[in-house]
């Protein structure tokens, strides 16, 4: 038995995967396996001879026993088999291994034993250089369409770093876009955005430290916003309103980073999610705590009348910014 957070509602696949990769997960838990379609014993059954391979499956990586037809595991079912675990602790083993902080609380996990009986452990996890690469395309009517639902123009799209791709690498390993995906890039670091993708919707190599929209604040102003995401960030943008984004809206800021803002601008702002359909509506209790520890005084809310989330679907449910503009302003 092992003792970590609760996770509640703040912890799930896509969250864990913004801030770590299918690769990462693959490579810690199972350390027989160090390339991509280079077969390897199973370490989930008895097995001598090499027939496990980690392949690319439609953009999602798998754990695929060619010995065994009943092995075929995405990285969290991998983890869950292995240590005998539930699939919702399987992400609460993840998160505490790679130190993510993303659940809130204490509880506990009760592991059966695995396969082959594995006892779990808590290894220190270091990590790993994570390469990823992308073949940029040229920019085409189904992005224009996506991307003026949210008054957001090639000029603000290019200004913050972000373009078309249509495949890219992971450590070599090539993953093709089904549909619209997009390059968030961040120095040599890089952020892949798939919009229409349910399961694979963010594959990333950033880390805490990188903040969204930091470089294009100005030098000084009346409002900054921090929001959740870089989208937020572009269509703030559009309106004249200097804002920032974390790699993860589960992600405290740190000290250094508040009080820099607070010396630059006469006023500080969250716009975080309102999760009106989540009984515990993690994006708002994450606000409300960063609200608290950092001294912020204005939190603003989308109404739950409006059964709306974030402000870049506001702006896109009203086709208008001036909506948005009245309410950061009734707020702040």
């Amino acid at each position: 038995m092992i003792t970590i957070r609760n996770s509640n509602d703040y912890l799930h696949t896509q969250i864990i995967l913004e801030k770590i990769t299918e690769y990462d997960i693959f490579r810690y838990y199972c350390p027989s396996f160090t390339k991509f379609k280079e077969k390897f014993c199973s370490d989930l059954r008895e097995d001598n001879t090499p027939s496990v391979s980690v392949i690319n499956w439609n953009g999602k990586l798998l754990y695929k026993d060619f010995g065994h037809a009943d092995h075929t595991f995405d990285c969290f079912n991998y983890v869950a088999h292995k240590y005998g675990c539930t699939f919702y602790d399987a992400l609460k083993i993840i998160d505490n291994d790679f130190n993510l902080k993303l659940a809130p609380k204490t509880s506990e996990i009760n592991f059966t034993m695995g396969y082959l009986g594995y006892q779990r452990k808590a290894p220190k996890f270091e990590q790993k250089l994570t390469i990823i690469q992308k073949k940029r395309r040229a920019w085409n009517k189904d992005d224009k369409k996506f991307w003026s639902k949210y008054f957001v123009d090639n000029k603000i799209l290019r200004m913050f770093g972000v373009e078309p791709i249509s495949h890219y690498w992971v450590n070599g390993m090539r993953f093709s876009c089904k549909s619209i995906t997009y390059a968030y890039k961040f120095g040599t670091k890089l952020k892949i955005y798939a919009p229409y993708e349910k399961d694979n919707k963010w594959t990333s190599n950033t880390n805490k430290n990188i903040i969204q929209g930091y470089n294009q604040l100005p030098k000084e102003g009346n409002l900054c916003i921090i929001t959740s995401s870089l989208k937020d960030v572009m269509c703030l943008f559009k309106l004249g309103i200097p804002s920032i984004a974390l790699q993860s809206e589960m992600q405290m800021p740190e000290e250094k980073i508040i009080k820099e803002i607070k010396e630059r601008f006469k006023k500080v702002a969250l716009f975080y999610d309102n999760d009106f359909d989540n009984p515990n509506n993690p994006g708002q209790t994450m606000a409300k705590k960063i609200c608290k520890q950092h001294n912020i005084f204005n939190n603003i809310i989308i109404p739950e009348s409006y059964k709306i989330k974030d402000l870049s679907d506001y702006i896109a449910h009203f086709k208008s910014t001036r909506g948005l503009q009245t309410l950061i302003k009734l707020q702040t």
